[in-house]
């Protein structure tokens, strides 16, 4: 391999037959003690007009003759050679100073003496100085095991993209799993109850985190007392989540500091005095549709419940909150109810920090609410991973603060071309890699890789697949 040209922040590689590299591989160049880390992002054959024009007389020859032409010097194979060479297009990352990558890149390499050799993940690793103590194996990278740390993923904002069926809920429970593992705590929205699988290996039998698991279905496992959720959760469920007027709302305060006084907080007894308190018909009318909203969704208990503090006790735990079967009204409820709730736990420091996978959010969380969670929220310790199909359902100021982005594969242009402008990662290399990645492999980019965009393959899946596109026609055996 040979430095061909370069253009920008792009070399231009010369390969022959035996060169081999694949897209988002790295190769090291070496010139005269120095060394520059280059990644290959795309390939294409060695094009000249001069060349097209021997090739074209070459097959037409062949063509109008039935003998072999008499080759003493050996050309043809001389001239298949050259026909295919190829070049591969590869982006500058970093130099390598006293044994440590830098962004500062100040100098060419030549095109005469320099050696180019492809850079191995473990090599890379020890450049970038990338190690930790809490060790995520998400799977390989070319032939080679590639991890990540939960440290990479603790205090950060985290997407998984990618099209339909790409691998992105498998990627984000080999996630879940192994944080668990590691001891933390993992709420996850599950917009398809399939999270529920992590309990159980492949085979039936209870997986490593069995009795760390949690399934919550709103109205069932999940349900909470009014004085435990407390006068600011139901207040932002009231507002948010049932669009409840403020006039109605402030004459359900009244009621609610009547009842707690009186020490009869509950919702039947909210429910009767909804119906005998003396005001507006309009707004009663607002608070018995409310209240029937409240009534009909089951999540609130009158004594006892679920308590968030009770469940985070001991080393790790995943609350999985199965929304599948719920309304589009009652997810929203829940998704209120819980947040706000974690967020006082917080604030109070009942909890630890917990790690939120938010499956598909645009769905039940609204709009206003996605600046909380990327910045209030991170400070008292919520941190959240996105994972969606839709990455234009995320608005601009997520991208903008995102840490770690997994990229899973994505032929749409549209959707391409959303990614390319917000990404951590250069225009080309997404456009090129993106475009070709086979199911479940994803480009990681971020925090996790030093900054420096990984393709990887994602391990097989220990635990039970759920959530898979259920088929009427099933593939014969």
């Amino acid at each position: 391999m040979k430095i061909l040209a370069k253009n920008g922040n792009e070399l231009l590689l010369l390969a022959m037959k035996g060169d081999a590299a694949a897209k988002g591989d790295y190769l090291l160049i070496e010139d005269k003690g120095r060394s520059m880390a280059v990644q290959v992002y795309d390939e294409e054959y060695l094009s000249s007009q001069s060349l097209i024009e021997d090739m074209v007389r070459e097959e037409v020859v062949n063509a109008s003759s039935a003998e072999n032409l008499h080759d003493p010097l050996n050309i043809g194979s001389l001239s298949r050679l050259v026909r295919d060479a190829r070049i591969f297009k590869a982006k500058i990352r970093a130099a390598v100073v006293d044994g440590r990558l830098t962004s500062d890149v100040t100098w060419l390499p030549s095109r005469v003496e320099s050696k180019i050799r492809r850079l191995k993940m473990k090599e890379l690793d020890s450049l970038l100085g990338r190690t930790g103590v809490y060790p995520i194996p998400v799977g390989r990278s070319g032939d080679e095991d590639f991890e990540i740390f939960a440290e990479d993923l603790d205090g950060k904002l985290t997407i998984i993209t990618g099209k339909k069926e790409s691998g992105k809920s498998h990627l984000s429970k080999l996630l879940v799993k192994t944080l668990v593992q590691h001891g933390a705590f993992v709420v996850v929205f599950d917009l398809n109850n399939e999270y529920g699988g992590l309990a159980y290996n492949r085979d039936g039998s209870p997986s490593s985190i069995h009795d760390r698991v949690m399934a919550l279905e709103p109205g069932k496992g999940l349900k909470l007392s009014l004085d435990y959720c407390g006068k600011a959760a139901v207040s932002g469920m009231l507002k948010n989540a049932l669009d409840m007027p403020p006039a109605s709302l402030r004459e359900f305060f009244r009621i609610w500091d009547w009842l707690e006084n009186k020490k009869t907080l509950g919702v039947e007894a909210i429910g009767n005095a909804v119906n005998t308190w003396n005001i507006n018909e309009l707004v009663r009318d607002a608070l018995v549709s409310r209240f029937h909203s409240i009534q009909s969704s089951r999540l609130f208990a009158d004594s006892g419940g679920f308590r968030f503090e009770d469940a985070m006790k001991g080393g790790g735990a995943a609350l999985i909150i199965n929304m599948g079967e719920s309304s589009g009204t009652v997810r929203r409820m829940t998704v209120e109810l819980v947040l706000s709730k974690i967020v006082d736990l917080l604030e109070r420091k009942v909890i630890p920090p917990i790690f939120l996978f938010a499956e598909e959010a645009h769905l039940y969380i609204r709009e206003t609410y996605w600046e909380d969670l990327i910045t209030r929220m991170r400070h008292f310790g919520v941190y959240t991973t996105f994972v969606t199909n839709q990455p234009d359902a995320l608005n601009d100021g997520i991208y903008r603060q995102v840490d770690n982005i997994f990229l899973f594969n994505f032929t749409n242009d549209s959707d391409l071309e959303k990614i390319a402008k917000v990404s951590l990662a250069d225009g080309d290399t997404i456009r090129s890699i993106v475009r070709t990645l086979p199911q479940r492999q994803c480009l990681a980019i971020g925090k996790a890789v030093c900054d420096l965009p990984v393709v990887v393959k994602v391990a097989a899946s220990e635990v039970l697949t759920l959530g898979e596109t259920k088929r009427f026609f099933k593939k014969k055996g």
